[in-house]
Protein backbone atom coordinates (compact mmCIF):
# COMPACT_ATOMS: atom_id res chain seq x y z
CA UNK A 1 0.00 0.00 0.00
CA UNK A 2 0.75 3.32 -0.39
CA UNK A 3 2.70 5.75 2.47
CA UNK A 4 2.58 9.03 3.22
CA UNK A 5 5.42 11.47 3.37
CA UNK A 6 8.04 11.21 6.22
CA UNK A 7 6.86 14.60 7.63
CA UNK A 8 6.93 15.38 11.45
CA UNK A 9 4.71 13.08 13.26
CA UNK A 10 1.74 14.76 14.30
CA UNK A 11 1.50 14.64 18.00
CA UNK A 12 -2.07 15.54 18.53
CA UNK A 13 -3.18 11.85 17.54
CA UNK A 14 -0.01 10.41 19.45
CA UNK A 15 -1.28 12.07 22.70
CA UNK A 16 -4.52 11.06 22.55
CA UNK A 17 -3.41 7.11 22.18
CA UNK A 18 -1.00 7.74 25.28
CA UNK A 19 -3.76 9.57 27.45
CA UNK A 20 -6.02 6.53 26.95
CA UNK A 21 -3.60 4.23 27.60
CA UNK A 22 -2.90 5.90 30.82
CA UNK A 23 -6.21 6.31 32.25
CA UNK A 24 -5.73 2.98 33.76
CA UNK A 25 -2.62 4.25 35.82
CA UNK A 26 -4.37 5.89 39.13
CA UNK A 27 -2.48 8.97 40.57
CA UNK A 28 -3.73 10.94 43.50
CA UNK A 29 -2.47 13.67 45.82
CA UNK A 30 0.39 12.03 47.99
CA UNK A 31 2.86 9.77 47.79
CA UNK A 32 1.21 7.53 45.22
CA UNK A 33 0.84 3.83 44.84
CA UNK A 34 0.37 1.77 41.58
CA UNK A 35 -1.28 -1.13 41.27
CA UNK A 36 1.45 -4.52 40.01
CA UNK A 37 -0.80 -4.15 36.76
CA UNK A 38 -3.37 -1.60 35.32
CA UNK A 39 -6.83 -1.62 36.11
CA UNK A 40 -9.60 -2.20 33.23
CA UNK A 41 -9.73 0.73 31.13
CA UNK A 42 -12.93 -0.59 29.54
CA UNK A 43 -15.00 -3.38 32.61
CA UNK A 44 -14.65 -6.81 30.80
CA UNK A 45 -12.67 -6.16 28.20
CA UNK A 46 -8.85 -6.45 28.45
CA UNK A 47 -6.20 -3.11 28.59
CA UNK A 48 -3.66 -1.60 27.28
CA UNK A 49 -2.71 0.49 30.12
CA UNK A 50 1.25 0.64 30.09
CA UNK A 51 0.91 2.24 26.52
CA UNK A 52 2.99 1.16 23.49
CA UNK A 53 6.83 1.19 22.04
CA UNK A 54 8.29 1.00 18.61
CA UNK A 55 12.21 -0.63 18.18
CA UNK A 56 14.29 -2.56 15.72
CA UNK A 57 13.01 -0.15 12.90
CA UNK A 58 15.16 -0.07 9.38
CA UNK A 59 14.37 0.63 6.26
CA UNK A 60 11.28 -1.79 5.60
CA UNK A 61 10.31 -2.61 9.39
CA UNK A 62 9.75 -2.33 12.84
CA UNK A 63 8.58 -3.78 16.11
CA UNK A 64 5.85 -3.15 18.37
CA UNK A 65 5.38 -3.59 21.42
CA UNK A 66 2.43 -3.83 24.35
CA UNK A 67 1.41 -5.33 27.28
CA UNK A 68 -2.05 -6.74 28.39
CA UNK A 69 -4.07 -6.75 31.31
CA UNK A 70 -5.32 -10.58 30.53
CA UNK A 71 -5.07 -13.34 27.90
CA UNK A 72 -5.28 -11.29 24.82
CA UNK A 73 -4.58 -11.46 21.18
CA UNK A 74 -2.41 -8.71 20.03
CA UNK A 75 -3.77 -6.84 16.65
CA UNK A 76 -1.91 -3.87 14.91
CA UNK A 77 -3.33 -1.47 12.49
CA UNK A 78 -0.87 0.72 10.45
CA UNK A 79 -1.54 3.53 7.92
CA UNK A 80 0.39 6.36 6.28
CA UNK A 81 -1.93 9.21 8.18
CA UNK A 82 -3.27 10.09 11.48
CA UNK A 83 -6.98 9.00 9.97
CA UNK A 84 -6.19 5.47 9.49
CA UNK A 85 -8.08 5.88 6.64
CA UNK A 86 -6.36 2.90 4.90
CA UNK A 87 -4.87 0.58 7.20
CA UNK A 88 -2.85 -2.89 7.01
CA UNK A 89 -3.68 -5.52 9.54
CA UNK A 90 -1.10 -6.99 11.17
CA UNK A 91 -1.96 -9.42 13.54
CA UNK A 92 0.19 -10.53 16.33
CA UNK A 93 0.51 -13.27 18.96
CA UNK A 94 -1.44 -14.27 22.12
CA UNK A 95 -0.08 -12.75 25.46
CA UNK A 96 -0.18 -14.35 28.17
CA UNK A 97 1.39 -14.63 31.87
CA UNK A 98 4.68 -16.41 30.50
CA UNK A 99 5.68 -13.01 29.10
CA UNK A 100 4.02 -11.42 31.82
CA UNK A 101 1.26 -10.58 29.00
CA UNK A 102 3.62 -8.64 26.91
CA UNK A 103 4.27 -9.18 23.50
CA UNK A 104 5.30 -7.90 20.11
CA UNK A 105 4.27 -7.69 16.50
CA UNK A 106 7.24 -7.21 13.80
CA UNK A 107 6.06 -5.12 10.71
CA UNK A 108 7.71 -6.20 7.19
CA UNK A 109 7.47 -4.40 3.84
CA UNK A 110 7.45 -0.97 5.34
CA UNK A 111 8.44 1.58 2.33
CA UNK A 112 11.51 3.29 3.67
CA UNK A 113 11.98 6.70 4.76
CA UNK A 114 8.15 7.33 5.93
CA UNK A 115 6.18 8.41 8.81
CA UNK A 116 4.28 4.95 9.81
CA UNK A 117 1.27 5.27 12.21
CA UNK A 118 0.40 2.53 13.88
CA UNK A 119 -2.32 1.58 16.56
CA UNK A 120 -2.57 -1.38 18.70
CA UNK A 121 -5.90 -3.72 19.93
CA UNK A 122 -5.91 -5.93 22.67
CA UNK A 123 -9.23 -8.73 21.41
CA UNK A 124 -10.28 -10.83 24.16
CA UNK A 125 -9.26 -14.44 22.62
CA UNK A 126 -12.75 -16.01 23.52
CA UNK A 127 -15.04 -13.32 22.34
CA UNK A 128 -12.44 -11.53 19.41
CA UNK A 129 -15.33 -8.93 19.08
CA UNK A 130 -14.48 -7.06 22.76
CA UNK A 131 -11.51 -5.43 22.42
CA UNK A 132 -9.29 -2.90 24.24
CA UNK A 133 -9.40 0.69 23.04
CA UNK A 134 -7.09 1.56 20.45
CA UNK A 135 -3.32 2.65 21.68
CA UNK A 136 -1.94 4.68 19.04
CA UNK A 137 2.08 5.49 18.19
CA UNK A 138 4.40 6.37 14.87
CA UNK A 139 7.36 6.04 13.77
CA UNK A 140 9.85 6.94 11.03
CA UNK A 141 11.59 4.39 8.95
CA UNK A 142 14.93 4.58 7.95
CA UNK A 143 16.28 5.92 4.99
CA UNK A 144 17.05 3.96 2.33
CA UNK A 145 19.26 7.24 0.39
CA UNK A 146 20.98 9.91 1.69
CA UNK A 147 19.16 11.69 4.25
CA UNK A 148 18.91 13.89 7.43
CA UNK A 149 19.32 11.65 10.42
CA UNK A 150 18.69 12.49 13.71
CA UNK A 151 18.52 10.70 17.33
CA UNK A 152 19.31 11.22 21.13
CA UNK A 153 21.20 9.00 23.89
CA UNK A 154 21.14 9.08 27.23
CA UNK A 155 21.47 6.13 30.55
CA UNK A 156 20.10 5.80 33.90
CA UNK A 157 16.41 5.69 35.18
CA UNK A 158 15.26 5.62 38.92
CA UNK A 159 18.74 5.12 40.62
CA UNK A 160 19.80 6.02 43.83
CA UNK A 161 15.84 6.39 45.14
CA UNK A 162 15.07 8.87 43.02
CA UNK A 163 11.92 7.49 41.25
CA UNK A 164 8.66 8.94 39.53
CA UNK A 165 8.68 12.33 41.54
CA UNK A 166 5.19 13.65 40.92
CA UNK A 167 5.86 16.97 42.76
CA UNK A 168 8.01 17.48 39.54
CA UNK A 169 5.90 16.07 37.22
CA UNK A 170 7.38 13.18 36.78
CA UNK A 171 10.54 12.07 33.87
CA UNK A 172 9.89 15.48 32.00
CA UNK A 173 13.38 14.87 30.63
CA UNK A 174 11.44 12.63 28.52
CA UNK A 175 9.11 15.26 27.43
CA UNK A 176 12.11 17.68 26.57
CA UNK A 177 13.60 14.55 24.56
CA UNK A 178 9.93 13.80 22.68
CA UNK A 179 9.53 17.54 21.59
CA UNK A 180 13.05 17.29 19.12
CA UNK A 181 10.75 14.03 17.28
CA UNK A 182 13.87 12.09 16.94
CA UNK A 183 14.45 9.38 14.78
CA UNK A 184 14.85 6.95 17.46
CA UNK A 185 16.62 7.03 21.09
CA UNK A 186 19.28 5.16 21.77
CA UNK A 187 19.47 4.13 25.54
CA UNK A 188 23.00 3.41 26.92
CA UNK A 189 21.96 1.05 29.78
CA UNK A 190 20.56 1.03 33.16
CA UNK A 191 17.06 1.28 32.34
CA UNK A 192 16.49 0.21 35.77
CA UNK A 193 17.65 0.35 39.02
CA UNK A 194 17.33 -3.53 40.24
CA UNK A 195 19.59 -3.18 43.26
CA UNK A 196 17.90 0.23 44.40
CA UNK A 197 14.70 0.30 45.99
CA UNK A 198 12.16 3.32 45.73
CA UNK A 199 11.11 4.35 48.79
CA UNK A 200 7.74 6.61 49.19
CA UNK A 201 10.26 10.13 50.12
CA UNK A 202 13.30 10.67 50.55
CA UNK A 203 14.86 13.50 52.54
CA UNK A 204 16.63 16.15 50.42
CA UNK A 205 20.18 17.46 51.25
CA UNK A 206 19.43 20.85 52.77
CA UNK A 207 15.92 20.27 53.89
CA UNK A 208 13.06 19.36 51.99
CA UNK A 209 11.53 15.77 51.03
CA UNK A 210 11.15 14.04 47.70
CA UNK A 211 8.02 12.32 46.74
CA UNK A 212 8.33 8.74 45.05
CA UNK A 213 5.68 6.56 43.26
CA UNK A 214 6.18 4.01 44.68
CA UNK A 215 5.40 -0.38 43.74
CA UNK A 216 5.64 -3.44 45.90
CA UNK A 217 8.06 -4.67 43.44
CA UNK A 218 10.36 -1.60 44.00
CA UNK A 219 10.67 -1.42 47.49
CA UNK A 220 13.12 -4.17 47.44
CA UNK A 221 16.07 -5.27 45.72
CA UNK A 222 15.05 -7.22 42.86
CA UNK A 223 15.65 -11.35 43.17
CA UNK A 224 12.30 -12.76 41.35
CA UNK A 225 11.35 -12.62 37.95
CA UNK A 226 8.64 -11.43 39.27
CA UNK A 227 10.39 -8.41 40.92
CA UNK A 228 12.26 -7.66 37.93
CA UNK A 229 9.54 -7.37 35.99
CA UNK A 230 8.14 -5.10 38.32
CA UNK A 231 11.23 -2.78 38.42
CA UNK A 232 10.59 -2.34 33.68
CA UNK A 233 7.03 -2.07 34.77
CA UNK A 234 7.99 1.06 36.95
CA UNK A 235 9.01 3.61 35.05
CA UNK A 236 6.09 2.68 32.57
CA UNK A 237 3.91 4.69 35.38
CA UNK A 238 5.28 7.81 33.51
CA UNK A 239 2.89 9.50 31.97
CA UNK A 240 6.11 11.42 29.63
CA UNK A 241 8.01 7.78 29.14
CA UNK A 242 4.54 6.34 28.18
CA UNK A 243 4.54 9.55 25.69
CA UNK A 244 7.80 9.19 24.50
CA UNK A 245 7.80 5.43 23.60
CA UNK A 246 4.21 6.21 21.39
CA UNK A 247 6.04 8.52 19.38
CA UNK A 248 10.05 7.91 19.58
CA UNK A 249 11.80 4.42 18.71
CA UNK A 250 14.29 3.06 20.84
CA UNK A 251 17.00 0.87 20.74
CA UNK A 252 18.13 -0.49 23.81
CA UNK A 253 21.34 -1.98 25.56
CA UNK A 254 22.07 -3.11 29.05
CA UNK A 255 24.59 -2.41 31.85
CA UNK A 256 25.07 -3.35 35.72
CA UNK A 257 22.00 -2.08 37.20
CA UNK A 258 20.12 -4.04 35.63
CA UNK A 259 21.14 -6.85 37.66
CA UNK A 260 22.65 -5.17 40.35
CA UNK A 261 25.87 -2.61 41.27
CA UNK A 262 28.99 -3.90 39.00
CA UNK A 263 28.04 -7.53 38.79
CA UNK A 264 29.97 -9.40 37.15
CA UNK A 265 29.49 -13.44 35.51
CA UNK A 266 30.00 -15.54 38.01
CA UNK A 267 30.40 -13.60 40.88
CA UNK A 268 28.97 -14.47 44.56
CA UNK A 269 27.28 -12.14 46.76
CA UNK A 270 28.13 -11.01 49.84
CA UNK A 271 24.92 -8.19 50.29
CA UNK A 272 22.96 -9.09 53.25
CA UNK A 273 19.89 -7.54 51.15
CA UNK A 274 19.77 -10.66 48.85
CA UNK A 275 18.24 -14.08 49.48
CA UNK A 276 19.84 -15.31 46.14
CA UNK A 277 23.22 -14.71 45.93
CA UNK A 278 24.27 -16.32 42.60
CA UNK A 279 24.36 -13.08 40.21
CA UNK A 280 24.30 -15.42 37.45
CA UNK A 281 20.60 -16.89 38.23
CA UNK A 282 19.72 -13.33 39.24
CA UNK A 283 20.89 -11.99 35.47
CA UNK A 284 19.42 -14.84 34.01
CA UNK A 285 15.93 -13.49 35.21
CA UNK A 286 16.63 -9.94 34.55
CA UNK A 287 17.64 -10.17 31.00
CA UNK A 288 14.56 -12.40 30.76
CA UNK A 289 12.69 -9.58 31.76
CA UNK A 290 14.36 -6.74 29.62
CA UNK A 291 13.50 -8.88 26.60
CA UNK A 292 10.19 -8.91 27.59
CA UNK A 293 9.84 -5.43 28.55
CA UNK A 294 11.62 -4.07 25.21
CA UNK A 295 10.45 -4.19 21.23
CA UNK A 296 13.74 -6.63 21.21
CA UNK A 297 14.04 -8.74 18.41
CA UNK A 298 14.40 -12.75 19.61
CA UNK A 299 17.52 -13.06 21.48
CA UNK A 300 20.04 -14.64 18.61
CA UNK A 301 20.09 -18.23 18.16
CA UNK A 302 23.88 -18.43 17.80
CA UNK A 303 24.21 -20.08 21.00
CA UNK A 304 24.91 -17.47 23.30
CA UNK A 305 21.59 -16.06 23.32
CA UNK A 306 23.41 -12.67 22.72
CA UNK A 307 22.57 -9.15 23.39
CA UNK A 308 25.02 -7.41 20.74
CA UNK A 309 23.80 -6.31 17.66
CA UNK A 310 24.18 -3.70 14.79
CA UNK A 311 21.45 -2.01 13.63
CA UNK A 312 21.38 -0.33 10.06
CA UNK A 313 20.23 2.98 9.66
CA UNK A 314 20.49 3.51 6.20
CA UNK A 315 23.35 4.71 4.32
CA UNK A 316 24.77 7.25 6.74
CA UNK A 317 24.89 4.96 10.18
CA UNK A 318 25.22 2.15 11.80
CA UNK A 319 24.69 1.54 15.25
CA UNK A 320 27.18 -1.30 16.91
CA UNK A 321 25.17 -1.85 20.49
CA UNK A 322 27.71 -3.21 22.60
CA UNK A 323 27.49 -5.82 25.84
CA UNK A 324 29.86 -4.98 28.21
CA UNK A 325 28.50 -6.74 31.01
CA UNK A 326 27.57 -10.33 30.14
CA UNK A 327 31.14 -11.60 29.19
CA UNK A 328 33.58 -9.89 31.04
CA UNK A 329 36.27 -11.13 33.38
CA UNK A 330 35.70 -10.20 37.17
CA UNK A 331 36.53 -6.80 38.92
CA UNK A 332 39.90 -6.69 40.04
CA UNK A 333 42.65 -4.55 39.53
CA UNK A 334 42.91 -4.74 36.09
CA UNK A 335 46.68 -5.00 35.69
CA UNK A 336 47.05 -8.35 33.92
CA UNK A 337 49.85 -8.05 30.96
CA UNK A 338 47.19 -10.72 29.65
CA UNK A 339 43.66 -10.43 28.89
CA UNK A 340 41.75 -12.33 26.53
CA UNK A 341 38.35 -12.18 27.90
CA UNK A 342 38.66 -8.61 28.83
CA UNK A 343 35.17 -6.83 29.02
CA UNK A 344 34.26 -7.74 25.70
CA UNK A 345 34.82 -11.29 25.69
CA UNK A 346 36.76 -13.02 22.70
CA UNK A 347 33.53 -14.04 20.62
CA UNK A 348 32.19 -10.47 20.97
CA UNK A 349 35.19 -8.43 20.13
CA UNK A 350 36.10 -10.69 17.02
CA UNK A 351 32.10 -9.98 16.10
CA UNK A 352 32.34 -6.23 16.50
CA UNK A 353 36.24 -6.30 14.25
CA UNK A 354 34.68 -8.24 11.61
CA UNK A 355 31.26 -5.79 12.08
CA UNK A 356 32.61 -2.40 11.83
CA UNK A 357 35.27 -3.63 8.49
CA UNK A 358 32.19 -4.74 6.83
CA UNK A 359 29.96 -1.42 7.55
CA UNK A 360 29.86 0.74 3.82
CA UNK A 361 27.73 3.15 6.39
CA UNK A 362 29.73 6.44 6.60
CA UNK A 363 29.05 7.18 10.66
CA UNK A 364 29.57 3.60 12.92
CA UNK A 365 28.51 5.09 16.66
CA UNK A 366 29.54 2.40 18.88
CA UNK A 367 27.12 2.52 21.55
CA UNK A 368 29.35 1.08 24.86
CA UNK A 369 27.32 1.09 27.97
CA UNK A 370 30.55 1.82 29.84
CA UNK A 371 33.44 4.44 28.99
CA UNK A 372 36.88 3.79 27.45
CA UNK A 373 39.33 6.31 29.58
CA UNK A 374 37.12 7.46 32.11
CA UNK A 375 38.56 5.47 35.51
CA UNK A 376 35.34 3.88 37.70
CA UNK A 377 36.16 1.84 40.41
CA UNK A 378 35.11 -0.92 42.24
CA UNK A 379 35.96 -0.42 45.79
CA UNK A 380 39.50 0.90 46.60
CA UNK A 381 41.38 -1.44 44.67
CA UNK A 382 39.15 -3.03 42.10
CA UNK A 383 37.90 -1.36 38.98
CA UNK A 384 34.59 -1.40 36.87
CA UNK A 385 35.14 -0.24 33.55
CA UNK A 386 38.16 -0.60 31.20
CA UNK A 387 40.35 1.91 32.55
CA UNK A 388 42.24 1.41 36.00
CA UNK A 389 44.61 4.55 36.29
CA UNK A 390 47.80 3.14 35.50
CA UNK A 391 49.22 5.83 32.75
CA UNK A 392 51.10 3.33 31.18
CA UNK A 393 50.45 0.59 27.99
CA UNK A 394 47.33 -1.12 27.91
CA UNK A 395 46.96 -3.72 30.56
CA UNK A 396 44.16 -5.91 31.64
CA UNK A 397 40.62 -4.88 29.60
CA UNK A 398 42.43 -2.33 27.96
CA UNK A 399 44.15 -5.10 25.90
CA UNK A 400 41.19 -5.47 24.30
CA UNK A 401 40.22 -1.94 23.63
CA UNK A 402 43.72 -1.05 21.95
CA UNK A 403 43.27 -4.38 19.89
CA UNK A 404 40.46 -3.11 18.58
CA UNK A 405 41.66 0.58 18.35
CA UNK A 406 44.77 -0.64 15.98
CA UNK A 407 41.72 -3.19 14.04
CA UNK A 408 39.81 -0.34 13.40
CA UNK A 409 43.14 1.98 12.08
CA UNK A 410 44.68 -0.67 9.82
CA UNK A 411 41.73 -1.86 7.83
CA UNK A 412 41.12 2.15 7.80
CA UNK A 413 37.97 2.00 8.96
CA UNK A 414 36.66 5.64 8.94
CA UNK A 415 33.61 7.29 10.63
CA UNK A 416 33.56 5.45 14.39
CA UNK A 417 32.28 7.63 17.26
CA UNK A 418 31.64 6.16 20.51
CA UNK A 419 28.51 7.68 22.74
CA UNK A 420 28.27 5.87 26.32
CA UNK A 421 26.61 7.08 29.67
CA UNK A 422 26.54 5.61 33.11
CA UNK A 423 29.01 8.04 35.41
CA UNK A 424 26.22 10.32 36.07
CA UNK A 425 27.57 13.89 34.17
CA UNK A 426 28.29 14.69 30.61
CA UNK A 427 31.56 14.91 28.96
CA UNK A 428 33.21 14.73 25.70
CA UNK A 429 36.71 13.18 25.33
CA UNK A 430 39.15 13.60 22.34
CA UNK A 431 41.42 10.19 22.40
CA UNK A 432 44.73 11.36 20.20
CA UNK A 433 47.58 8.79 20.04
CA UNK A 434 50.08 11.97 20.32
CA UNK A 435 48.71 12.06 24.22
CA UNK A 436 49.36 8.64 24.67
CA UNK A 437 50.95 5.39 25.89
CA UNK A 438 49.48 3.21 23.23
CA UNK A 439 50.44 4.84 20.11
CA UNK A 440 48.75 2.38 17.11
CA UNK A 441 45.48 3.96 16.91
CA UNK A 442 43.92 6.80 14.91
CA UNK A 443 42.28 10.16 16.89
CA UNK A 444 38.46 9.28 17.44
CA UNK A 445 35.79 11.54 20.01
CA UNK A 446 33.89 9.58 22.81
CA UNK A 447 30.46 11.41 24.31
CA UNK A 448 29.25 10.78 27.80
CA UNK A 449 25.57 12.21 28.32
CA UNK A 450 23.07 11.06 31.34
CA UNK A 451 21.22 10.82 33.76
CA UNK A 452 17.84 10.68 32.60
CA UNK A 453 16.38 9.86 36.07
CA UNK A 454 19.21 8.84 39.10
CA UNK A 455 21.44 10.83 41.17
CA UNK A 456 24.12 13.24 39.31
CA UNK A 457 27.51 12.84 40.40
CA UNK A 458 31.14 14.72 40.12
CA UNK A 459 33.76 13.86 37.48
CA UNK A 460 35.93 10.92 37.27
CA UNK A 461 39.58 10.75 36.57
CA UNK A 462 40.93 10.29 33.17
CA UNK A 463 43.25 7.35 32.40
CA UNK A 464 45.90 8.72 29.95
CA UNK A 465 46.47 5.30 28.13
CA UNK A 466 44.66 5.95 25.45
CA UNK A 467 45.53 9.88 25.12
CA UNK A 468 41.93 11.57 26.35
CA UNK A 469 41.57 15.27 26.36
CA UNK A 470 38.12 16.28 28.48
CA UNK A 471 37.44 18.84 26.11
CA UNK A 472 33.86 19.55 27.85
CA UNK A 473 32.76 18.88 31.42
CA UNK A 474 29.41 19.26 33.28
CA UNK A 475 29.08 17.58 36.46
CA UNK A 476 27.61 17.99 40.07
CA UNK A 477 30.49 18.82 42.41
CA UNK A 478 29.03 16.99 44.88
CA UNK A 479 27.54 12.84 44.83
CA UNK A 480 23.70 11.75 44.57
CA UNK A 481 22.63 15.52 43.78
CA UNK A 482 19.00 15.17 42.82
CA UNK A 483 17.04 15.17 39.97
CA UNK A 484 15.69 18.93 38.64
CA UNK A 485 19.12 19.92 40.45
CA UNK A 486 20.85 20.88 37.54
CA UNK A 487 22.31 17.34 37.38
CA UNK A 488 20.40 15.20 34.54
CA UNK A 489 21.69 15.42 30.72
CA UNK A 490 20.74 13.79 27.06
CA UNK A 491 22.71 13.68 23.90
CA UNK A 492 21.64 14.42 20.42
CA UNK A 493 23.48 13.65 17.35
CA UNK A 494 22.83 14.71 13.82
CA UNK A 495 23.97 13.69 10.19
CA UNK A 496 23.22 16.05 7.89
CA UNK A 497 21.88 14.33 4.13
CA UNK A 498 24.23 16.39 1.98
CA UNK A 499 27.92 16.13 3.43
CA UNK A 500 26.94 13.79 5.97
CA UNK A 501 28.60 16.23 8.70
CA UNK A 502 28.34 15.25 11.84
CA UNK A 503 27.45 17.13 14.67
CA UNK A 504 27.01 16.04 18.13
CA UNK A 505 24.90 18.36 21.20
CA UNK A 506 25.50 17.27 24.59
CA UNK A 507 22.23 18.90 26.42
CA UNK A 508 20.99 19.32 30.02
CA UNK A 509 17.49 18.13 31.42
CA UNK A 510 15.45 20.96 29.94
CA UNK A 511 16.97 20.42 26.64
CA UNK A 512 19.43 23.52 26.29
CA UNK A 513 22.57 22.77 24.61
CA UNK A 514 25.85 22.80 26.82
CA UNK A 515 28.68 21.98 23.88
CA UNK A 516 28.24 21.13 20.51
CA UNK A 517 30.85 18.99 18.23
CA UNK A 518 31.14 19.34 14.45
CA UNK A 519 33.26 15.69 12.78
CA UNK A 520 33.54 15.87 9.05
CA UNK A 521 32.95 12.08 7.02
CA UNK A 522 36.08 10.14 6.46
CA UNK A 523 38.83 12.79 8.30
CA UNK A 524 41.15 11.17 11.05
CA UNK A 525 42.20 12.97 13.61
CA UNK A 526 39.46 16.09 13.70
Amino acid sequence: MAYGSGRPVGRRTVLRGSAAAAASVASAGGVLSAPAAPALALSGRPSAGWGVQAGEVTTSSGLVWVRADRPARMIVETSATESFRRVRRWTGPLVGPDTDFTGRTALRGLPPGEQVHYRVTLADPDDPRRTSRPVRGTFRTAPERRRDVRFLWSGDLAGQGWGINPDLGGYRIYEHMRRLDPDFFLCSGDNIYADSPIPPTVALPGGGVWRNVTTEEKSKVAETLAEFRGAFRYNLLDDNLRRFNAQVPSIVQWDDHEVRNNWYPGQILDDARYTEKNVDVLAARSVRAFGEYFPLSARRPDGDGRLYRVLRHGPLLDVFVLDMRSYRDANSPNRRPDDAQGILGARQLAWLKRELAASRAVWKVIASDMPLGLVVTDGPAHFEAVAQGDPGAPLGRELQIAELLRHIKHRRITGTVWLTADVHYTSAQHYDPARAAFKDFAPFWEFVSGPLNAGGFPANALDATFGPERVFLKAPATANVPPGRDSQFFGEVAIAGDGAELTVRLRDERGAVLFTKVLQPGRVGQ
